[in-house]
């Protein structure tokens, strides 16, 4: 048995330190240089979250200094207009599906456990990254710290409840509190902070409204289907576990099929799952547990910052633009206070709500596209649809300006104001890494470089000379990936950005304890569409349908 630290629930979303197999701990910041590895003990390093280097390092000359990644971050979050994803267009709700998973592939389960706890077996799994959906199942119902994200009976999750308001103009369902449409929450102690808290395994997942409501649908999805095989006579004995298999297989079914070729050139995932993996961890032993390359978590899975938003059409109360990226972000436990202004949203014990104000429940049908599954019923007015941003190199503005909540950082002084800028906070942790250049990455990997051309200007702004000549010759990864999928065209991941973002997902898939890819004949059978049920079909929008049983007044429960 081993004791892992022990995190306050509400910083697991932060992570400043980076155990890499081979290496050890780099944590720091890069203002003066790339972090030096300390030396960790061997059980230390059971107790990290497995990372790894996929490519080579890059050396101090190729890094870029603070004043570079400043202009570069003030030019890709500059102010002005941004194109809609196209060729195909990708539905909104995917931007925050992307991070719902990556929050499963880095969500260490076994972080805030005490020594006797945790097996050993339970330290390596969940230290290694995997899609088995660890980030809404914890532990487990048996696991006794885990419990608490369960009902009684040790089958279902916990749900949440909305608050109602004061009902306008006789709008009566605003005024409701609604079960099932916010996430748990703590709902005890002396702060109302700590009633806030979500009571799931990953206070990530309510660090902004969207990717919380789609917490909330797995939720549903997962109890869904324990009632399903309650009603089959399916034994006690095993039910849990036959439930959390189909619910996992079915997920990473809808990941390889539906969102990963929406986001990564169809092609390169066509590849590398039908012949396997060239670079990342091609041959593994049987008892190896996956890590997580830096590549991927540092830089190419960060594309999803791309396809954010500045507003949406959120439903019908906050429509036109209303669901603003700064209300997202308020309007949740970890981020934000769930209370309206002028409550200031940077003071945790701010507002008098302590659950989601019932109007700002998710009208699904604006968020994905149900057209695709067959029911045009659920469709609503292009007007309404929100559409995610074409993955390149430009973000919307309100990310040079994030809100502390959402790395950790209420309560603490002020920071100068570049470092609220995720797209600075994204450069700076890849030099702190040492993390290879776009260029070195494509020569490791056998793909042809972008050109110098490709690096004159970001979204009409141009750079100065100083910077382009850098770009040309030592591109930070991240921006390169996202430079690579513009030039393109297709708004997808292709050439270096890729073969990593596909690779690790088959390795992740692979290494999981129920796995698609180690069960290569089984095959989806809860798409409630029957002929899309008959041809193996299952997406994000079967899933929806599933897990809300095909009713329209739950996808959408404020009404049209």
């Amino acid at each position: 048995m081993f004791r892992p630290t022990r995190e306050p629930q509400s910083k697991r979303h932060v992570r400043d330190a980076y155990f890499v197999v081979g290496e050890g701990i780099l944590s720091g910041s890069a203002d003066d240089g790339p972090a030096q590895p300390r030396t960790a003990s061997t059980v230390a390093a059971l107790r990290k979250f497995q990372f790894s280097r996929l490519g080579p390092q890059a050396g101090p000359d190729r890094l870029l200094d603070r004043a570079a990644r400043k202009e570069l971050a003030e030019a890709m979050t500059k102010a002005g207009p941004q194109p809609d994803s196209g060729n195909p267009a990708v539905p909104a709700g995917f931007t925050y599906l992307g991070q719902f998973v990556d929050h499963d592939l880095t969500l260490d389960a076994t972080a805030a456990q005490l020594e006797d706890d945790v097996t050993l077996g339970q330290l390596l799994q969940g230290r290694s990254p995997a899609l088995d959906l660890d980030s809404l199942y914890g532990l487990g119902p048996d696991h006794r710290f885990d419990r608490r994200f369960y009902e009684d009976d040790g089958l279902r999750l916990r749900t949440g409840t909305t608050q109602g308001l004061p009902a306008p103009d006789g709008d009566h369902i605003v005024g409701l509190p609604l079960g099932g449409f916010d996430l748990p929450r703590v709902g005890a102690g002396s702060l109302i902070s700590e009633r806030r808290r979500p009571l799931i395994p990953d206070a990530r997942n309510d660090e902004n409204l969207v990717v919380a409501q789609v917490h909330c649908a797995f939720i549903r999805f997962h109890n869904r289907v324990v009632a399903d095989l309650v009603d089959k006579g399916v034994s006690s004995a095993v039910l849990f576990e036959t439930a959390r298999e189909t619910v996992v297989k079915h997920y990473q079914w809808m990941l390889r099929h539906d969102f990963l070729p929406r986001i990564v050139d169809p092609g390169v995932v066509d590849e590398v799952f039908t012949r396997g993996r060239k670079f990342f961890e091609p041959y593994p032993g049987q008892k190896d547990r996956p890590t997580m390359p830096i590549e991927f978590s540092v830089a190419a899975y960060r594309l999803g910052h791309s396809m954010v938003r500045g507003a949406y059409n959120w439903n019908r109360i906050f429509d036109n633009g209303a669901g603003t990226l700064r209300l997202l972000f308020r309007f949740t436990g970890t981020s934000g206070i769930l209370s309206p202004p002028p409550a200031d949203a940077a003071d945790p014990e701010a507002g008098s709500f302590e659950r989601l104000p019932t109007n700002w429940i998710a009208d699904f049908r604006r968020l994905f596209d149900f057209r695709e599954a067959g029911r045009d019923d659920l469709a609503v007015p292009a007007e309404q649809f929100n559409l995610a941003k074409r993955i390149d190199t430009q973000l919307v503005n309100p990310l040079a300006d994030l809100p502390l909540g959402s790395f950790g950082g209420r309560g603490a002084p002020a920071p100068d104001p570049i470092e609220l800028n995720l797209a600075f906070r994204n450069l700076t942790r890849a030099n702190m890494m040492s993390l290879a250049t776009g260029q070195q990455m494509a020569e490791y990997l056998g793909v042809k470089p972008l050109g110098p051309s490709d690096f004159d200007s970001v979204g009409g702004v141009r750079l100065s000379e100083g910077l382009r000549g850098k770009l040309a010759e030592n591109c930070p990864l991240w921006f390169y990936i996202l430079r690579e999928a513009e030039v393109n065209g297709s708004g997808r991941l292709t050439g270096v950005g890729g073969r990593i973002v596909a690779e690790v997902f088959h390795r992740a898939m692979e290494g999981s304890r129920y796995s698609i890819v180690r069960d290569p004949f089984w095959q989806p059978f809860l798409s409630p569409v029957a002929d899309r049920k008959a041809k193996d079909t299952f997406g994000m929008t079967d899933l929806l349908l599933y897990a809300f049983k095909e009713r329209a007044d739950l996808l959408n429960p404020l009404g049209p």
